[in-house]
């Protein structure tokens, strides 16, 4: 049974560098989470602890490890605290095509927009750009992705996307929360309706 479960793993673990660039940490990969992430590492349900009153994450204070445990699911702890990846093609926002903005899961400040978003053929979720650059953090050492307050490892940002800026911030959905642009002004993030309003024009 062990041998014939390794195959399975095995079989699904995308070779993140060849395809897509992400850093190469399936191994850590979680394959079932009972709070609603399944067998294919698929954020399908969210960390109910993380809603926070609308605008508080301007004065976000990161928990400790222990609290980020109980916050977290299985994939969304590993992903945001030990670097790893999530699967490719079977994440939460992958196929995403929904209006809104993006924020980090633990911190709630605002990270993309879905109108920088598109398909990058890779299974995760990319954008062009932020959606606040102040918000981002780029290591000087490699191309890794982190959240300003959160400090929540996010995915890895690469110079071979589409113009206008030639890049791509390749994110893991576990990292992330999707908020809609109809639900903007009650989570807190009003500010931002005026993006979508101004697409229609």
């Amino acid at each position: 049974m062990k041998a014939l479960t390794m195959g399975v793993v095995m079989l699904f673990l995308v070779p993140a560098c060849q395809n897509s660039g992400m850093t190469q940490q399936q191994e850590k990969s979680v394959m079932q989470d009972k709070e609603g992430v399944n067998v294919a590492g698929e954020n399908t349900g969210s960390a109910k602890a993380l809603k926070r009153s609308p605008g508080d994450w301007k004065n976000f204070k990161k928990p400790d490890d222990a609290t980020l445990k109980k916050m977290l699911t299985p994939i969304q702890y590993s992903v945001t605290q030990h670097e790893d990846t999530e699967w490719a093609y079977l994440n939460e926002y992958n196929k995403n095509k929904r209006e809104g903005i993006y924020v980090d899961i633990i911190s709630g400040e605002p990270l993309f927009s879905s109108l920088d978003k598109y398909d990058s053929g890779t299974g995760w979720p990319s954008f062009t750009k932020p959606l606040e650059a102040d918000n981002i953090v780029l290591s000087s050492l490699h191309t890794e992705v982190r959240s300003k307050r959160g400090d929540s490892h996010l995915g890895d940002v690469f110079q071979d996307g589409p113009p206008p800026t030639g890049r791509r911030y390749c994110m893991n959905s576990a990292a992330l929360r999707f908020i809609p642009k109809e639900d903007l002004e009650r989570e807190g993030y009003g500010e931002y309706k005026e993006l979508f309003e101004k697409k229609r024009e």
